[in-house]
């Protein structure tokens, strides 16, 4: 099959689902300037990975919010949503693409627009009180002191995201289960399937019967094994293309 049949194939299988998903990670934030955790450039070569776990947080909470400061919030304050995240708004906004479950914490799929978001890691716009479980927008809190402290009871705020040795918080989990469950496609695009539990959601929505159309620019652990078609490209890359696709089959409708 020549490589422009795949994207006329998979433009063909989105636009004629009945109910298609979005399912995101890390590489489609690295075209927006947020480095991956893994890999040759990851950040875990950069930063000690105990810094984001939750017992560690305890026993030094000062310590890991300076990490955490510099990483989540002095580096990705300044990312803007690329054409990948775009996309997949537009595809929102078209009735095309139902939701998105992602791995990501960078906020960037509501900024470029999507609505029905599910955030599998939880957001770093948001800081919860681990006192009172109060949650604040992150504009609302200044970070000039740390650990930030809650308004309501003056309890320490942690970022709401999971960090190592937590749980999958509620109910974006539950809901992308269920999104899983009802999708007839699903659109992989930047996850190499080595985060467990998400690594489970292709596989699920495989087994539900859903067409896998993944987006990468390398061979993941998801490709030989539920992959349908494979566009092998970065987010941008494959997304503009699978856009142009799209639109005309969307036009001839």
């Amino acid at each position: 099959m020549k490589h422009t049949d795949l994207y006329e194939n998979a433009a063909e299988i989105i636009v004629n689902a009945k109910r298609c998903v979005a399912f995101t990670g890390a590489g489609i934030s690295v075209e927006s300037g947020i480095p991956p955790f893994r890999g040759e450039n990851g950040l875990w070569n950069k930063y000690d990975p105990d810094s984001f776990d939750i017992c560690y947080f305890h026993r030094h909470t000062k310590a890991s919010w300076q990490v955490i400061r510099e990483i989540f919030y002095d580096l990705f304050g300044k990312v803007r949503p690329n054409k990948a995240h775009a996309a997949l708004a537009q595809l929102e906004a078209n009735g095309v693409v139902k939701s998105v479950i992602t791995q990501n914490v960078d906020n960037l799929h509501y900024d470029a627009g999507s609505r029905v978001v599910h955030e599998f890691h939880g957001s770093l716009k948001r800081l919860a009180c681990l006192a009172c479980h109060a949650r604040y927008p992150i504009s609302e809190v200044s970070l000039d002191r740390l650990p930030p402290a809650c308004p309501r009871c003056e309890g320490i705020l942690k970022p709401d995201v999971i960090f190592f040795g937590e749980s999958i918080p509620e109910p974006a989990g539950s809901m992308s289960f269920e999104e899983t469950r009802q999708a007839d496609c699903l659109i992989l695009i930047g996850t190499t399937g080595t985060v467990a539990p998400a690594n489970l959601i292709p596989s699920a929505a495989r087994s539900n019967g859903a067409a896998i159309i993944e987006i990468n620019p390398v061979p993941s652990e998801y490709t030989s094994r539920v992959t349908d078609i494979f566009l092998e490209a970065g987010a941008t890359k494959a997304m503009t293309r699978l856009m142009e696709k799209i639109s005309g089959k969307i036009r001839k409708q």
